[in-house]
């Protein structure tokens, strides 16, 4: 299996729970355990062709928008497809189940394998969580809201402390405190997992999960189950938030088919914490691909063929992870602002961020499905066989425990041109969809086609842009 070790340990590529991340590398020092199942081989592709390829289509994109009709446009966006209607009476169970799920993947962290890819804990949290279910989120809606471990048991403790009634009334939450406690926590997850020298330890893991549930359960009873879902815990929100580019649409118990990014368009803006956290999702994953590549460890004098572990670069890992949100955030700003100018533009500036950025949705989502792509093909096996036998103990409950690893599948010539091919397009897609959504959005600021276009010229260039980059990243080569 192609991989990057550190201390011994093979490294994953997930992006970890980090809420306790400073704290815990302190109080619990551990092997280096890092990231395992990246790519291990260099890209020899006319990635040249890519790259031009993708930022014309982009373009092409921007100037078939600005010529069509607004009102064709509109109806594109409207249609719908209704299925069929159910209720919300099983999302009790499911998440309880999900919650046994999660105290049994907990002690399985405390008790069983020390070896990351044998320990279902960090396989099921980084690998089918965090890589595979933000891509259903994405395609199938918000799953997360039935799945997530903390609506079953807050329904239960709600009604028997009688807090049912206080979801009704108006929120506990100031509003001045935004989005601000997911963008913390956001930020600190993706420190554990691009920095932190352990993030997959098992022990580790679990011991930064386990109060990570304890205290956001809590939160949930003193403000609120909705409030801070929606604004408090950062896996809710930014689930939330993905599932709203899904083409499925569920509204008053009702399934229905809608187009990609549809949803998005009748997003209300976001305050500046909302903003902020959109922006660093996408930053975060950027960074991580940038992290190991030869251009980066070269500005700092590391020799990327002696790629000498995460421990000595915990520094500059931290300074590039708030660069990138830094860079991301001012160039964004620029080009919103270019905009309103062009335009000529009456809004507020933070009314036309906070509308716009939910283009970045796509952008965001298309990344971390061509980042994580590899993770989830190999080491989602590595989850299979560590699922059947949880503490080690020689068991086979699903029939998987001897099941062998294919990881051939992200390794040689043939797998190197379909692996690249497809991400590659997902993440031109990506961009593509961003412009459309962007230019939806433009037309609810701007009435006038032609102030709608200008408007999203800038912006347009940025994605462009980002385009080059992402492809770039893809074929660079990287270290570790």
């Amino acid at each position: 299996m192609s991989g990057r070790t550190e201390g011994g340990a093979v490294e994953r590529q997930p992006w970890r729970l980090a809420f306790l991340a400073p704290a815990l590398a302190a109080l619990f020092p551990t092997p280096a355990l890092a990231h395992a199942s990246d790519r291990g081989h260099v890209l020899l592709l006319p990635t040249g062709y890519y790259i031009a390829g993708g930022a014309l289509a982009v373009a092409v994109s921007f100037l078939v928008l600005a010529l069509l009709p607004p009102a064709a446009l509109d109806n594109f966006w409207r249609k719908r497809l209704q299925l069929f209607a159910f209720g919300d009476h099983p999302r009790i169970i499911v998440s309880l189940i999900s919650f046994a799920g999660f105290a049994l993947l907990i002690a399985a962290g405390v008790f069983g394998s020390r070896d990351p890819l044998s320990n279902p804990l960090p396989l099921v949290i980084w690998t089918l969580l965090w890589a595979g279910f933000t891509l259903l989120q994405g395609v199938l809606g918000d799953l997360w809201a039935w799945l997530n471990p903390w609506y079953g048991p807050w329904r239960i403790a709600s009604r028997i402390f009688g807090l049912d009634a206080r979801e009704a009334k108006p929120s506990r939450l100031p509003s001045w405190f935004g989005y601000w406690s997911a963008f913390v926590l956001f930020f600190a997850f993706a420190w554990f997992e691009l920095i932190d020298p352990a993030p997959d330890d098992p022990a580790r893991l679990a011991f930064a999960a386990g109060p990570y549930w304890l205290v956001s359960f809590a939160a949930m009873l003193a403000f609120g189950y909705e409030d801070w879902s929606r604004r408090g815990e950062f896996l809710s929100v930014f689930f939330s938030m993905v599932a709203r580019f899904a083409p499925v649409e569920r509204l008053e118990g009702r399934l229905s088919l809608c187009w990609p990014g549809a949803k998005l368009l009748a997003a209300e803006p976001l305050p500046l914490s909302g903003i902020a956290f959109l922006l660093l999702a996408l930053s975060s994953v950027s960074f991580d691909g940038l992290s190991k590549t030869f251009f980066w460890l070269g500005l700092f004098g590391v020799n990327p063929l002696e790629y000498p572990g995460r421990t000595a670069l915990i520094g500059v890992g931290s300074f590039g992870l708030v660069l990138t949100f830094i860079l991301l955030a001012a160039v964004f700003a620029l080009a919103v602002r270019l905009g309103q100018r062009l335009a000529g533009d009456k809004h507020s500036f933070a009314e036309a961020a906070g509308l716009l950025v939910w283009s970045i949705v796509p952008i965001a989502l298309a990344y971390h499905i061509a980042h994580y792509l590899t993770v989830l093909l190999v080491d989602g096996q590595y989850a299979l066989v560590a699922l059947s036998d949880p503490f080690a103990l020689g068991w086979n409950l699903f029939g998987t425990a001897n099941m062998m690893i294919e990881a051939g599948i992200v390794a040689g010539a043939q797998s190197a041109w379909w692996l690249w091919n497809l991400q590659a397009g997902v993440i031109i897609a990506g961009h593509v969809l961003a412009v459309l959504v962007a230019h939806g959005l433009a037309w609810r600021l701007y009435r006038q086609p032609s102030r709608a276009a200008l408007s999203q010229l800038p912006l347009t260039l940025l994605m462009i842009a980002y385009t080059i980059f992402g492809l770039w990243l893809l074929a660079t080569p990287t270290a570790g």
